[in-house]
């Protein structure tokens, strides 16, 4: 008998500038979740600090660590979904919502040994895994090909980026590219479909592919919408990251509610207000 496919949610199309609705609506979640939303952008923000503290002496670990932690990072925001959808069904916006998203995730499954139930840590693995290959790509590609040891950001700026012979830094934003492309679309709105709905991870993953071909320009302007306001918050010593990651995890919920028609699959926290399947404003 011949497998049933994976039911995939519809895919609703959005205009082009439809990105920067979200980043609008993911500033107001910021200051309607007030602290609780702004100290889990100070813990990431500390979260790059501790990456810097460790590599700040070898630039060629340090540019693939850091870039690597936008890999990771739709995982590291799930609480900041938790909190825009508490704020869209009209509930308290605390950090009783962030406690029971990280601590008391497998409250709501039925069944414990089900692909549901390890959905989210099998993609927080998968994501760990591809930025642990892209560090060790991009320090082994550093390491080998510059012709002198890269060890600060000047290094780096003088030795690969403005560097008059090779190409050294088009690769290495080639290969960064290649790598962080499927990323995306497997995770744009992957994860805020499983914290929102009890779904598969091949489903979250497929559905966030169908929403990048559904939505192609679109979803260009997200990827870098994301990439541009990481980098001005790295930038700023790091800082613009306390404002930026968590305006950034509750437009990602948005743009989720914009893209995907999930009311065909059950509602993860079925004690929940029965006002989840709606969009969000």
């Amino acid at each position: 008998m011949p497998r049933k496919l994976h039911f995939l949610p519809p895919i609703r199309t959005i205009g082009l500038a439809q990105p920067l609705h979200w980043l609008a609506l993911g500033w107001r979640d910021m200051v309607r979740a007030g602290w609780v939303s702004m100290a889990q952008g100070l813990a990431l923000a500390l979260f790059g600090a501790a990456i810097f503290a460790v590599a700040h002496h070898r630039f060629w670990l340090l540019a693939g660590a850091l870039s690597g932690f936008l890999v990771v990072a739709p995982v590291l925001a799930t609480s900041l979904y938790a909190l825009s959808r508490a704020l869209e069904r009209g509930e308290a916006a605390d950090l009783g919502v962030v406690l029971k998203t990280w601590l008391n995730w497998q409250n709501s499954h039925v069944n414990k040994w089900g692909n549901d139930y390890w959905c989210m840590v099998q993609f927080g693995a998968l994501l760990a895994l591809a930025a642990t290959g892209w560090v060790m790509t991009s320090a082994a590609l550093i390491t080998l090909l510059a012709p002198v040891p890269v060890l600060t950001p000047l290094d780096f700026l003088h030795h690969v980026v403005l560097a008059r012979e090779g190409w050294l830094f088009e690769i290495w934003l080639g290969l960064g590219s290649l790598m962080a492309a499927p990323i995306f679309a497997s995770s744009v709105v992957a994860m805020p479909l499983l914290v929102d709905r009890r779904a598969t991870l091949l489903q979250a993953v497929l559905t966030s592919w169908k929403a990048v071909v559904v939505n192609p320009l679109p979803m260009a302007l997200w990827a870098a919408l994301i990439l541009g306001l990481t980098l001005l918050g790295m930038a700023s010593l790091l800082l613009g990251l306390v404002v930026a990651m968590p305006v950034l995890g509750h437009a990602s919920w948005h743009a989720y509610r914009d893209l995907v028609d999930a009311s065909g699959l059950p509602v993860r926290d079925a004690a929940g207000p029965a006002n989840a399947s709606g969009v969000a404003s």
